[in-house]
């Protein structure tokens, strides 16, 4: 799917033909299940089947022998489809999740960054789903309702009726079931909640804890048809995990990514390398292979059940971590590493098993192409594309393109960068810098600005015409900075 023209259009009426037959499809058959294993702060590198699509020194970010296997979230792609080209609409937490949740921007709802209140407004795939008569339910982070810590249960549900073992915040390692509903297990010499892993176990420890949650969930309601979606806290930080997973890898044979000592002085703003950066991987890695292990026991009680093969089972996360890539820890950037998240999906009924997708999309596609794969209404306010013909194999219809942006304060707010995204080139624009143009095909490592190059000018061009597009679409008042709009006008004569 790699080419130099991007621009591939339908129109109204063929797109909602398309949604139509696939809507009338899922009807006629038994409705099919849905589970989101959705994780935090995940790079991509450390699955196994998006290594296999990458090159080997892509693969092998920080050495050949620091990977970690995955075999239970490869099985999916194997037997289902891995999305290469995934991207947060904004790749930090609350933002990407109130994009992924609704289908629209985060501009629009309004969670520009974190700790923002989703409007009450905001309908989500999760209210669909309960108006075609499905049970709904999730667990784990939400980080969608305002400074709640940890806040057990919030009062706005948004369409999950079963919310009873939902967090607002926090990155908590141990969790148990008390006669008063759940908590935090491990606690701090005051009594109060605390990140400690100390005596954490496989009841306990918070990603193991979660997904036995989704089990109950599953037998409570499987007589079906059910939607649940389980928010695991973990790879984030802080990079612990319980035994025997804090000690299965070894931090002296990581090496440094290659793109850790790159020159400051030639780097945007978006991109500048940060004093202090660590890039060990033993821990995370042992986080990696815990929520691994994990989805095998999940999938193992789908199958128990008789219901793997009607369930549309998701391995997502809401952004990435850069983990030393270019000297930068966490997201909230428009690289690779940040920007680009796993999703790989399993259902037999409807996804040709062992396809590459390399199709751009981001998390404001999810909520109107899981609504059509599932044969329920979409809600109408949604931004995003409906790409449920692309995952049953069929050529895309949309453009291949998508998009992302920085984080700001409030949805007005012009600073920051804003960016279309291609299979294999980006074009970022900020209220800082020069336009930059990365060909991610000759430079996976994104340290070159292309935009001058000569043969680089139509992709550029074009890039940009998407970004206003988008933006004028969508009201990214982004494009509306003066220095923003005086970079994108220079692109597009």
């Amino acid at each position: 799917m790699k080419r130099r023209r991007f621009l591939q259009t339908t129109g109204a009426a063929t797109a909602g033909a398309a949604a139509s037959a696939v809507q009338s499809s899922a009807a006629e058959s038994r409705k099919p299940n849905l589970v989101i294993v959705h994780c935090d702060e995940l790079n991509f590198r450390t699955i196994g089947c998006y290594r296999d699509t990458l090159s080997p020194e892509q693969a092998f970010m920080w050495g050949a022998d620091a990977v970690c296997d995955t075999p239970h979230i490869d099985s999916l792609a194997k037997d289902g489809a891995i999305c290469t080209k995934f991207y947060a609409a904004t790749p930090v937490c609350s933002p990407s999740r109130s994009s992924f949740l609704s289908g629209r921007y985060p501009q629009n709802t309004p969670v520009t960054n974190n700790n923002v209140h989703l409007d009450d407004g905001v309908v989500t795939f999760a209210h669909q789903l309960g108006k075609a008569g499905y049970a709904t339910g999730y667990a784990g982070k939400w980080h969608l309702d305002g400074q709640g810590k940890p806040q057990w249960e919030p009062e706005r549900k948004f369409g999950f009726e079963d919310n009873r073992y939902m967090f607002n915040r926090g990155h908590w390692k141990q969790l148990e079931l008390t006669e008063k509903g759940p908590r935090v297990k491990a606690r701090d010499k005051k009594g109060e909640p605390s990140y400690s892993v100390d005596g954490a176990d496989e009841e306990s420890f918070a990603t193991d804890w979660l997904v036995d949650r989704t089990i109950d969930f599953i037998d409570e309601h499987k007589d079906g048809p059910f939607a649940y979606m389980v928010s695991i806290p973990d790879p984030h930080g802080p990079d612990t995990v319980r035994a025997p997973y804090d000690t299965m890898f070894d931090d002296s044979v990581v090496q440094k990514p290659r793109t850790y000592d790159k020159d400051a002085k030639s780097a945007p703003s978006w991109a500048k390398p940060q004093d202090r950066c660590p890039w060990k991987m033993a821990q995370y890695h042992g986080m990696m292979k815990c929520i691994d292990d994990n989805m095998g026991k999940l999938i193992a009680a789908l199958k128990e059940r008789d219901l793997y093969d009607n369930t549309i089972l998701i391995f997502t996360a809401d952004h990435g971590d850069m983990r030393g890539e270019h000297r930068r820890q966490n997201k909230g950037v428009p690289m690779e590493a940040s920007g680009k998240i796993p999703f790989v999906i399993r259902w037999p009924e409807s996804i040709p098993a062992g396809q590459r997708i390399d199709h751009a999309m981001n998390t404001t596609d999810f909520a109107p192409t899981i609504l059509a794969m599932m044969g329920a209404a979409p809600s109408g306010e949604e931004e995003g594309r409906d790409i449920s013909s692309v995952l049953s194999g069929e050529t895309p219809k949309s453009a291949d393109v998508t998009f992302m942006r920085g984080t700001t304060k409030s949805a007005d707010d012009t600073t920051g960068w804003i960016a279309a995204v291609t299979p294999t080139h980006k074009l970022i624009l900020s209220d800082k810098d020069e336009a930059w143009l990365l060909n991610l095909e000759n430079d996976p490592d994104e340290l070159v600005n292309a935009i001058s190059v000569p043969d680089e000018q139509p992709v550029a061009q074009e890039l940009a015409k998407y970004l206003q597009d988008y933006a004028t679409r969508c009201g990214d008042p982004k494009i509306t900075n003066p220095h923003t709009s005086k970079v994108l006008q220079e692109l597009l004569t």
